[in-house]
């Protein structure tokens, strides 16, 4: 027959286990969720920087001169469009 004792130590350890397991398993979950976290803002950021550093390029490139003037003619007096491009005339 088990005592008083033996009946609260087995019911003592078994809370115990069960209380570790659902620990660990919430960790588990929170550990995945800060690594889902990281990664999705990481991706943002990318994200932020690359449209900065296109606009940043737009920007350049409209305050570069335009190579055809509103003629469509370029600074070599051609008209791009009115060359052939089989260099025949």
């Amino acid at each position: 027959m088990v005592g008083q004792f033996e009946r609260t130590k087995d019911t003592v350890q078994t809370l115990t286990e069960s209380a570790a397991t659902h620990i660990g398993n919430i960790a588990t979950i929170l550990t995945g969720a800060a690594r889902d976290i990281a990664r999705e803002t990481g991706d943002w950021l990318t994200e932020c920087i690359e449209m900065r550093e296109a606009s940043q390029r737009a920007e350049a490139d409209a305050r570069q001169p335009s190579a055809v003037n509103r003629d469509g003619v370029n600074r070599d007096g051609v008209n791009p469009d009115a060359v052939d491009p089989d260099g025949a005339g």
